[in-house]
């Protein structure tokens, strides 16, 4: 009922899957489909553990659903698993912050300080920039460290190992 009265207002939907089966995020999609809404991979477990994560289902809910934004929503501790969700394709991703880990709670204790945060958004920003584009390529950079490390020179002019 609460996703049909967000579909009929047209209320941009974060679509949680932890606790879930494929097939009640296919209901729910089919519910939210005239609606702003993202697909946020979850396991209901806090905190996640490392054999629980299946952050491959990130690139299955992209196959499944092309035309949506995927997502992460995240219960581990650290970054990492949202660096991983990031790379296989997730654009939101959800953390659990919190001011003191040592706070009494359920959910501080995997939670991110505000400098754990800060240090998820710049790794984000340098992995955008670091998946790059698929596309080999010879940079500038190689040149010098190319020159030291090739032993034998080719006919196109470039010294290879040998």
């Amino acid at each position: 009922p609460l996703l049909k009265r967000c579909a009929s207002a047209g209320v941009p939907v974060l679509l949680s899957t932890g606790g879930g089966t494929i097939e009640d995020i296919d209901r729910a999609h089919a519910t939210l489909r005239n609606c702003p809404h993202a697909i946020l991979h979850c396991t209901a477990a806090y905190p996640l553990a490392p054999a629980e994560a299946n952050l491959r289902m990130i690139t299955t809910l992209r196959q499944r659903y092309p035309e949506t934004v995927i997502g992460f929503s995240s219960h581990s501790p650290g970054i990492a698993f949202s660096l991983i969700a990031y790379a296989f394709g997730a654009r939101i991703i959800e953390q659990h912050v919190t001011l003191n880990r040592a706070s009494k709670g359920t959910d501080h204790a995997y939670a991110l300080e505000p400098k754990g945060l800060e240090t998820l958004c710049d790794d984000l920003k340098k992995l955008q920039v670091a998946l790059g584009d698929g596309v080999k390529q010879f940079y500038d950079s190689e040149r010098k460290p190319i020159s030291k490390m090739r032993r034998t020179e080719t006919p196109e002019g470039l010294r290879i190992c040998g």
